[in-house]
């Protein structure tokens, strides 16, 4: 049975959707904990009443941020996780916190990767005239946003759209794409080579 810990920074509606499809879909899982880097996530309560340790460690107390990065490494390492997964936590880790991790922790980025890496994504989708965007599912590396991709979603652009509707379709998809690609992982059915990530029964790896 995998164990898996869940990084989030807000609500966690990707955590929740992972949470509900690991149980609806029994996978050889369990989502052990969820920690947050602020004390006010909604997601903390969420998981809370489905029985999951939530635990915080909140940046703002610590002195710099690789004394956030050893305190969470260390609260982390107490779960024990097979599979470190960041679900909307906005925080850039370190280098030294990514290499500890390194080959078991997965990110979700709302953009096609490595198109708009960093923040205000749909902005600048719309921006650059994008006829399409989506999601990314990827393995983490210090490099931010980048590393091997998993899976992508991919959605049309459509008259009228604004930052806020754009990030409201995505955001359905990157419900679908991420628990699927966790999933994947989870039952080893994912082969890394040469930085390329191979779906081993041949499933699709973009959803259109």
């Amino acid at each position: 049975m995998k164990r898996i810990v869940i990084l989030i920074s807000g609500r966690g509606s990707n955590m929740q959707a992972i949470v509900r499809r690991c149980a609806e879909q029994q996978w050889p899982a369990q989502v052990v904990a969820v920690i947050a880097n602020r004390p006010d996530a909604q997601g903390l309560d969420f998981a809370r009443s489905h029985g999951i340790a939530a635990a915080v460690v909140d940046h703002r107390a610590q002195p710099s941020r690789e004394a956030f990065d050893a305190q969470l490494a260390q609260v982390v390492d107490r779960f024990a996780p097979d599979l470190l997964l960041l679900a909307g936590f906005m925080r850039i880790l370190g280098p030294d916190f990514v290499r500890r991790y390194q080959g078991r922790m997965l990110n979700i980025h709302p953009s096609l990767l490595p198109a708009f890496p960093g923040l205000h994504t749909h902005r600048r989708a719309l921006q650059a005239g994008c006829k399409l965007v989506g999601a990314t599912v990827h393995f983490v590396t210090p490099e931010l946003d980048h590393g091997p991709i998993v899976m992508q979603s991919a959605v049309p652009v459509l008259a009228g759209d604004d930052e806020h509707t754009l990030a409201d379709r995505v955001l359905a998809t990157e419900h679908v794409i991420y628990p699927l690609a966790v999933r994947w992982y989870v039952e080893g059915r994912l082969q890394q080579h040469d930085g390329l990530v191979r779906q081993l029964d041949g499933a699709s790896q973009v959803l259109m």
